[in-house]
């Protein structure tokens, strides 16, 4: 994955290898100037000038090399970025394509510690990491090379060590890489944590749970701790032992080297850079054990990405969608449906249920909490596929339509009023992105909500905060029922969309409603059952069967669920008064 996203910018990466090529040649290019300087300019027949030159050169190099780093560390560094931002818009957009059964399986907030904690860690990596162990690499190749060259016996010693130093980097290796997967496991679980209490901390405060908070953060904390130390011991171990291993041989060899020089064999400038080349080459294969654990942290990050990135979601397009009609009808069908939730597989929602819907009918749903009727909903927006049975839009069966075509159709008002963060002008205009201010505020006129976005600071420009938190509920609601006014859809979904507001609210809301539902099919959720007296047709759920449908007149007059609910809500009040 990380590798796809970098090669798609080859120019890039032709001058950030050009640049690292410059920058370890040059490195390596040092201690031959070194030799040059020991064996000519030191020699004490060397003359002034002569000197100078060759500390002209040492100087030519040193300002190639520090020009090189700076080109090696923006091209690197761009990259890094780059492709990290890549990445994320790719996640995101999968997960956009996600249905809600994919989060019931894996938090959002544990996706959203991914997002950036795991992006964080692959941005590191591509942007320095891997820069730095290619120049090491490219260092100690080079640096090995340029000692066969300089004096081939002592080289031979320091290649005989070489398979003891890559044995415990490859042993250790898989260790880490499988240690750095669950110590990113646990510093997700730290960032789902802390989003989760601080989402809630009016509760939080009201219940008086801080310092059980506390001890609950405290215990994720040291559980995230203990899987580093893990990972630190292992990095620790493997790194000191790959450094013994390295100096240890060198000094072996500088040893021989000394030896050779007091016999004549070598120059003093020879030994010079011999000596100096080899402290590089050490030096890189020390490195290369530091980094090659930051490695293999950014492949398990990459890992746990990549999950998100490949995921299939559970309701998608088919390959040849059936259009729905034009122009739109709003019947809606359900034949034999029943459904139970991936994440509950023992608990049936629906249960056989048959209902159908004329364009422009107005059928309220009520009953008991958990008798299916929100469940409806999402199955009618097809945010689910039913386990059995079929569900029909304008005569068209679901799977065989685009969903986003099948939601374009419908408007919904959800029983809490979710906003985003920005103004108050995009949370309306969600409803119709192509909206005109005239076409905004007309919509919350209809939902009485023009009179206190004219209050805000800014107007439609004033920013709500995260989730609207600068609205009370009742504002919020109101928003999101004009953002669906707005959307001007055949079939309008109202899941207890008149529940946070007052009543002198309710009333204003409930008039502009029924102007809004004229000529629309409209499915009203509402456990008030006042809200809904004037339905063209009241359907009586409960265990996810319909068990009473007809007016409200006529269930009242038939007995049942729906008269013992009605008997609560309007004859209790009336009994108190008398």
């Amino acid at each position: 994955m990380v590798y796809r996203e970098a090669a798609r910018y080859p120019r890039e990466i032709a001058f950030a290898a050009a640049a690292l090529i410059t920058t370890a040649a040059a490195t390596l290019a040092i201690p031959w100037r070194f030799k040059v300087i020991v064996d000519d300019a030191f020699s004490g027949g060397a003359g002034a000038e002569q000197i100078a030159h060759a500390f002209e050169y040492l100087l030519m190099i040193v300002v190639v090399l520090g020009i090189g780093t700076a080109l090696r560390f923006y091209f690197v560094s761009w990259l890094g970025e780059r492709v990290v931002a890549n990445i994320r818009l790719k996640v995101q957009e999968n997960l956009l394509r996600q249905s809600p059964s994919f989060y019931e399986e894996n938090s959002p907030k544990e996706i959203s510690s991914r997002m950036t904690s795991d992006t964080a860690i692959i941005e590191t990596v591509v942007g320095t990491t891997v820069s730095v162990a290619l120049r090491n690499s490219l260092t100690a190749i080079g640096g090995i090379l340029f000692l066969l060259y300089l004096a081939p016996s002592l080289t031979l010693g320091l290649l005989i060590g070489i398979p003891l130093v890559l044995a415990p980097i490859v042993f250790f290796g898989r260790k880490i890489r499988t240690v750095s997967r669950s110590n990113q496991d646990r510093v997700a679980d730290v960032g789902a944590y802390v989003t989760e209490v601080l989402g809630a901390m009016p509760i939080v405060q009201s219940f008086g749970q801080e310092k059980r908070e506390s001890k609950r953060f405290a215990g994720v904390v040291e559980r995230t701790f203990d899987s580093a130390k893990s990972r630190i011991l292992l990095r620790a171990a493997m790194t000191s032992i790959v450094i013994v291993l390295i100096f240890g041989g060198i000094t072996l060899v500088m040893w021989r080297g000394a030896i050779a020089v007091s016999e004549g064999a070598i120059t003093g400038g020879t030994i010079t850079a011999f000596v100096i080349t080899g402290g590089l080459v050490a030096g890189a294969f020390g490195s290369l054990t530091e980094v090659y654990g930051d490695l293999l942290r950014g492949a398990g990050a990459a890992d746990r990405l990549a999950e998100l990135l490949h995921a299939e979601p559970a309701i998608a397009p088919p390959p040849k969608p059936q259009p729905l009609p034009v122009p739109a009808r709003g019947s809606l069908s359900f034949r034999n449906v029943s459904f139970t939730y991936p994440s509950r597989p023992g608990e049936v929602v629906i249960d056989d249920l048959t209902l159908e819907i004329e364009p422009g009918e107005t059928v309220a749903l009520v009953g008991p909490s958990g008798a299916g009727k929100s469940t409806l909903f999402m199955l009618a927006q097809r945010f689910y596929d039913p386990d059995e049975g079929t569900i029909r839009l304008d005569g068209i069966a679901l799977p065989s339509a685009d969903p986003a075509e099948i939601r374009e159709r419908m408007a919904f008002v959800p029983q809490i009023g979710t906003l985003f963060s920005g103004n108050a002008r995009d949370n309306l205009r969600y409803g119709r992105w192509d909206a005109s201010d005239e076409e905004i505020w007309e919509a919350a006129r209809l939902a009485n909500a023009a009179d206190f976005i004219e209050a805000l600071p800014q107007g439609l420009d004033t920013n709500l905060g995260e989730d609207g938190t600068r609205l009370s509920g009742g504002q919020q609601q109101r928003l999101a029922i004009a953002r669906a006014i707005l959307r001007d859809s055949p079939i309008l979904l109202l899941d207890e969309a008149t529940s946070a507001l007052d009543a002198q609210s309710e009333r204003l809301v409930q008039e502009a409603l029924a102007h809004v539902m004229r000529g629309r099919t409209t499915l009203v959720i509402a456990h008030r059952l006042a809200t809904v007296r004037e339905a063209d047709r009241t359907v009586v759920m409960d265990g996810g069967r319909i068990v009473q449908q007809g007016t409200h007149s006529e269930l009242v007059a038939r007995g049942g669920l729906y008269a013992q609910l009605a008997k609560l809500q309007f004859d209790a009040p009336r009994s108190d008064t008398a």
